[in-house]
C-alpha cells in the first residue's frame, strides 16, 4: 500500500465526518445538551486528527496521476490550493473543539463563546471541504468540471507560499524563521507534556493534577505553532517529506500521541488526584507511552535529513 492508496482510503472521512460533527453540534445547541456538545466536539477533534494523513498523502497521490492523459494541471492545482485552506480551517476548528473539551473538564459546562466559535469554523470548513471534494473528483471526472472551464478558485496559493518559504521567490529568511519558530513550539510542547507526565509518574506529588492540567493549553499552543511551521515546510518542499520513511513514522507517532493526550482530558480517574496522591497504574502507563511517543516524534524529526535519502 502506497501513500496514494492511503489518500484514497481516507479522503472522504474529513468531509463526511465534519458534516456529522456539525449536525451533532447544531442538534446539541437546539436541545441545549452539554453532553451532545461534548460528543460533537469529540467527533470534530477526531476528524481534525484524521485530516493529517489525508492531506499529507495527497501530494503522493498527485504524483501518481500528474502525467496521465486527460489530467488537468489546473484542476490539480486548484484541488491542492483548496485542500490547504480546508485543512487550515479544519485544524483551527479542531483546536477550538479541544479547548471546549478542556473547558468542559474544568468548569463542567460548555461556554457559549467557544461553542459559537466552533460552530462558525465548522460551517466554514464544511463549505471549503465540499469545494475541495468537488475539485478532487473533477480531476478524474473532467466531464463534471463544466467542460474544463476553470473559474476563480477558493483556496490558498500553495505554489506561491512554497516559493516564498523555500527562497525561490527571492526571500531567503523565511525557512530559517520557520525553523526557529518550530523549535520554540517544540520546547513549549515538550515542556508541558513532560511536566504533566512526570506528575503521573510520581514526581511533583505536592501538586494536584487539576493544577498541572491548566498548563495543557500552552502545550496545544506549542503544537499549533509546530503544525503551522511544519505545514509551511511541507508545502515548500513536499518531495523531501512524502518520499521519506522517517517523515511517515513521525506522522504516525504524532497521530498516536495526539490520541494518547486525550486521556488526561476525557477520563475522570486522574482528576481525583490531590496533592500527595499516587496516580493509578493506567495513568502511569499512559504517561510512559506519551513520553515514548513524543521522543519518537522528536527522533524521527531530527533524522529526516539522514533517513530516506529525500533531503
Amino acid at each position: 500500500m502506497s501513500l496514494a492508496h492511503i489518500h484514497l482510503l481516507l479522503n472522504h472521512f474529513p468531509i463526511i465526518g465534519t458534516i456529522i460533527g456539525l449536525g451533532l453540534l447544531v442538534l446539541a445547541i437546539l436541545m441545549k445538551s452539554d453532553h451532545l456538545k461534548h460528543a460533537s466536539l469529540l467527533v470534530l477533534l477526531f476528524i481534525a486528527i484524521i485530516a493529517f494523513p489525508t492531506y499529507l498523502s495527497g501530494n503522493a497521490a498527485e504524483e501518481q496521476i500528474r502525467h496521465l492523459p486527460g489530467v488537468s494541471k489546473e484542476l490539480v492545482q486548484a484541488h491542492q490550493d483548496s485542500a490547504l485552506l480546508s485543512f487550515m480551517f479544519m485544524e483551527i476548528a479542531g483546536g477550538f473543539a479541544w479547548l471546549g473539551l478542556w473547558r468542559y473538564r474544568r468548569i463542567g459546562c460548555m461556554t457559549r463563546g467557544n461553542t459559537t466559535m466552533v460552530l462558525v469554523l465548522t460551517v466554514i470548513t464544511v463549505i471549503l471541504m465540499s469545494i475541495t471534494g468537488n475539485t478532487g473528483g473533477d480531476i478524474r471526472h473532467p466531464e463534471l468540471a463544466n467542460d474544463m472551464k476553470m473559474g476563480p478558485g477558493v483556496g490558498l496559493p500553495s505554489a506561491a507560499i512554497g516559493a516564498f518559504v523555500n527562497g525561490s521567490s527571492g526571500i531567503r529568511w523565511a525557512w530559517a524563521t520557520c525553523e526557529t519558530l518550530h523549535f520554540v513550539g517544540l520546547c513549549v510542547l515538550f515542556g508541558v507534556v513532560f511536566l504533566v507526565n512526570l506528575r503521573m509518574l510520581g514526581m511533583m506529588k505536592s501538586i494536584s493534577f487539576a493544577t498541572v492540567h491548566r498548563l495543557l493549553p500552552w502545550g496545544v499552543l506549542g503544537f499549533g505553532l509546530n503544525l503551522f511551521t511544519g505545514m509551511l515546510f511541507f508545502v515548500a518542499a513536499p518531495g523531501q517529506y512524502d518520499k521519506n520513511v522517517a517523515f511517515d513514522w513521525k506522522i504516525i507517532f504524532i497521530i498516536i500521541a495526539g490520541l494518547n493526550a486525550l486521556y488526561f482530558t476525557l477520563f475522570d480517574e486522574t482528576w481525583t488526584l490531590k496533592p500527595g496522591d499516587e496516580a493509578p497504574a493506567r495513568a502511569k502507563f499512559v504517561a510512559v507511552s506519551a513520553a515514548f511517543l513524543w521522543i519518537g516524534v522528536m527522533y524521527f524529526g531530527s533524522m529526516l535529513p539522514f533517513i530516506g535519502n529525500a533531503f
